[in-house]
C-alpha cells in the first residue's frame, strides 16, 4: 500500500506549478496591468475583467491579477487604497492605484 504524503503540496504539485509559472512572462504581465491601471483605481476583478475584455487573457478569474499586484504593491509601484463592495462577488475586496512619483518635495 502507498503512503500518502503528509505534505499540503507533493513534488508533481510543485513541478507543474513551477512549470506553469515558467510559461508566463511576467514583465509583461505586470505592464497589461499597470496599463489598465493608469489614471483608474480598480479592483483585481476589474482589472481581470478588462485583460480579457482587451485580449490580454482569456479569463476573467481574479487570481490571474491578484499575486501580481501583491508584487508590484511589494515593489512600491502599487498601492491599495481602500475597499469596495465587489460587484462580482459581492465581497469587501481592495482596490488599487498606481503610486504617483513625486519630486522629493
Amino acid at each position: 500500500m502507498e503512503e500518502k504524503s503528509k505534505y499540503l503540496f507533493d513534488n508533481p504539485l510543485l513541478e507543474t506549478r513551477h512549470d506553469s509559472l515558467q510559461t508566463i512572462n511576467m514583465n509583461k504581465r505586470y505592464f497589461q496591468i499597470l496599463d489598465i491601471l493608469k489614471g483608474n483605481k480598480m479592483t483585481a476583478k476589474e482589472i481581470a475583467v478588462e485583460m480579457k475584455n482587451r485580449g490580454y487573457s482569456n479569463t476573467d478569474e481574479r487570481n490571474l491579477t491578484a499575486p501580481r499586484l501583491n508584487e508590484l504593491m511589494n515593489a512600491g509601484i502599487v498601492e491599495c487604497i481602500g475597499k469596495v463592495k465587489c460587484k462580482y462577488s459581492g465581497k469587501m475586496v481592495g482596490v488599487f492605484k498606481i503610486i504617483e512619483a513625486t519630486n522629493g518635495s
